[in-house]
């Protein structure tokens, strides 16, 4: 960058701290229509507590014959008709005591006139009485006196359901301010800014993202190729990976100022909140240009649209539109770019993904070996990690760990050494914190018999024997009969290193590993004790036949023919799919199938657990009476292997 461009730089920033400063001042300000509005209720109140004193006391039961009697005889000092309506005061008056006061109040009789009758129908044609008899016909005072007390009700409920939703919605600097935008404006000349050296993976990624940065820094060398470079990125994938930290080291890179909002906060129960906020977010941003628009979970707001007229979603689709409408109108001069994440791209709405919109997609996977190597060393560096932890043997134990995963691992690493007061993070404080993440902390509380102690370090033995013996399961981590959160105990199968593909093989080999805990009860404790404690494993078992059968195409019968239509999930273990219509034939032919492997690989699971009987009872012995053990002392159980199969199942 340019000496004269970085001054050109520096003297834009100064200018929006300054707006930003005046904006504050601005709210610590009180708000005039606040004022009034305490005012007019107070002056309300007033009237209404005024208007409780008795001044007058109508009699509405009295009769026409009684009036007009009393008329006749001068009982009145005056008369007045309202539309059908008599009211006649009486010259006598009655003492009332009013917070030991005496107060006069006024005797009025009231009376309903019939129709089309004259006054001298009535009788009130008494030519020398001179009591006066006023009759009033003015539309206009007879609606405000019947329609004045709702109306002024309906706009004393308005004025407070705007100051309500105002101060519900960030009111700030009048009654209509909740309509601006919420997005967080970050500094980008901040002390703890974000790079991409704090992004210390996804290389790929970054440098689809440099190109962005080398927009925001130098514009003019793209525009006078005339080269239109992606205004709108869309980071994709699973949440945790690191999306939100990528953009804002974007933002960090370039040294512009970075909004930062959720897709739920334009969301209101206004129809046209929504929309307003987009254009108010929109026109800031362009006033701070170069600057970077981030919208976190896009889907919130850009899923894809009803085919129906009306209903809930009609605040949704006018936000949608109006981003769209934000999206068309950027022209090559327009120095302002817009990010957006989500984890669910299949449910954005196709007008945001076409080109012209959304023109890059970026997918963020989790990271690999290596790229959970770099990310500890970005989190070790300002916490007191023990000099003797191998972080690579970490990142070998936190296949499927996330970015967002791993910082949170270390962190409560952290918190446990703190809680133990010691000096530095050792690795068995990693390990500890590595189980309390993927199955929770250990229910000490939780008190067993020692025959139910006994009965499940069988059932985890017999998981864990026929795990070892077969050649495709991944290594034996730890057996464990303690409680943790929501599994009683657990017999934690870890891999050693990524894998994108499994085989068949190694789902067969899965699904024998699964009935360890059944055969081991039909073996050691005979088939009428057997228990459903294996209900869960013969539940998963099914779910990884059925799977094979009628989703990967691994039966050679039935062929690579899809039976299934998924929906939405992150694993098929956990995704809800239903079968196809098929016949009822190729439906007891899949059943047939599905059966055979589940009963193939329960033979087997027998098979090795009767066969290693003697060293099932040692490790289970051992398990009841350390209630854990880890994978070097299982191993050592393990000097020559007793049991290979035959052939595959």
């Amino acid at each position: 960058m340019s000496k004269k461009n970085k001054i050109d730089l520096i003297s834009k920033l100064k200018q929006i701290q300054k707006l930003d400063n005046k904006k504050k001042s601005n709210k610590k300000k009180s708000n005039p229509f606040i004022v009034l509005f305490l005012v007019a209720i107070v002056i309300s109140v007033l009237y209404s507590f005024l208007n409780t004193w008795p001044k007058e006391e109508i009699n509405s039961k009295a009769w026409i014959y009684q009036v007009v009697s009393n008329y006749s005889s001068w009982k009145y000092k005056s008369i007045s008709i309202e539309w059908n309506t008599l009211y006649a005061t009486r010259i006598e008056t009655k003492q009332t005591q009013v917070w030991n006061k005496s107060v006069e109040t006024k005797l009025i009789d009231k009376v309903i006139l019939p129709p089309n009758d004259s006054l001298a129908d009535l009788g009130f044609n008494q030519k020398n009485n001179k009591t006066p008899i006023k009759v009033e016909d003015d539309t206009m005072s007879k609606f405000w006196s019947d329609f004045a007390p709702t109306i002024f009700s309906l706009v004393l409920f308005v004025i407070i359901a705007v100051v309500l939703f105002g101060k519900m919605s960030g009111w700030a600097n009048g009654p209509m301010a909740f309509i601006k935008s919420r997005a967080k404006l970050y500094n980008p000349w901040e002390k703890d800014k974000i790079t991409f050296k704090d992004v210390a993976w996804a290389e790929e990624e970054k440098d689809e993202l440099i190109e962005v940065v080398d927009f925001l820094k130098n514009p003019k060398k793209y525009k006078d190729l005339w080269a239109k470079i992606p205004r709108w990125v869309l980071m994709v994938w699973p949440p945790g990976t690191g999306k939100t930290l990528l953009a804002r080291a974007v933002a960090g890179e370039s040294g512009v100022p970075f909004f930062s909002i959720s897709g739920s906060e334009f969301v209101e129960m206004f129809v046209w909140v929504g929309a307003a906020r987009v254009r108010d977010l929109f026109k800031e941003a362009k006033e701070k240009a170069p600057s970077i628009i981030f919208i976190d979970e896009i889907d919130a707001i850009g899923k894809k649209r009803s085919p129906w007229i009306g209903g809930w979603h009609d605040e949704r689709e006018q936000t949608l539109n109006q981003i769209l409408t934000e999206m068309d109108w950027f022209d090559n001069d327009t120095n302002v770019i817009i990010m957006a994440a989500t984890n669910r791209a299949d449910v954005l709405d196709k007008a945001l993904l076409r080109p012209g919109r959304f023109d890059r997609k970026i997918t963020i996977n989790l990271p690999n070996l290596e790229d959970r190597i770099k990310i500890l060393e970005v989190h070790a560096a300002n916490k007191p990690i023990d000099k003797k932890i191998d972080l690579r043997k970490i990142a070998s134990a936190t296949v499927g760990f996330s970015w967002a995963d791993l910082a949170n691992l270390l962190n409560e690493a952290a918190i446990l050494a703190g809680k133990l007061i010691a000096k530095s993070i050792t690795e068995k404080m990693i390990q500890q914190s590595i189980e309390k993440i993927l199955m929770w902390t250990t229910k000490k509380s939780l008190k067993m018999t020692e025959y139910e102690k006994k009965l499940t370090a069988y059932h985890e033995v017999g998981h864990a024997i026929v795990g070892k013996m077969l050649p495709n399961p991944d290594p034996v981590h730890k057996i464990s009969i303690l409680s943790r959160g929501w599994a009683l105990w657990v017999t934690w199968f870890l891999p050693e290193k990524d894998k994108i593909l499994v085989s068949k093989a190694k789902y067969v080999d899965e699904i024998a590993t699964l009935y360890g805990w059944r055969v081991s009860e039909e073996i050691f404790f005979w088939k009428d004790n057997i228990t459903t404690w294996a209900s869960n494993d013969i539940q998963r078992a099914t779910e990884i036949a059925r799977a094979m059968v009628m989703r990967f195409g691994f039966d050679e019968e039935l062929g690579a023919e899809n039976f299934v239509e998924d929906q939405m999930a992150g694993n098929f273990l956990e995704s809800q799919w239903k079968n196809k219509i098929i016949s009822e034939k190729t439906q007891e032919k899949i059943d047939e199938k599905v059966r055979d492997i589940l009963r193939k690989a329960y033979s087997v699971a027998k098979d090795i657990v009767f066969n290693n009987k003697d060293l099932h009872e040692k490790i289970s012995a051992i398990l009841v009476e350390k209630e854990e053990i880890l994978r070097e002392e299982f191993d050592e159980f393990f000097t020559e292997i007793k049991w290979v199969p035959e052939k595959n199942i």
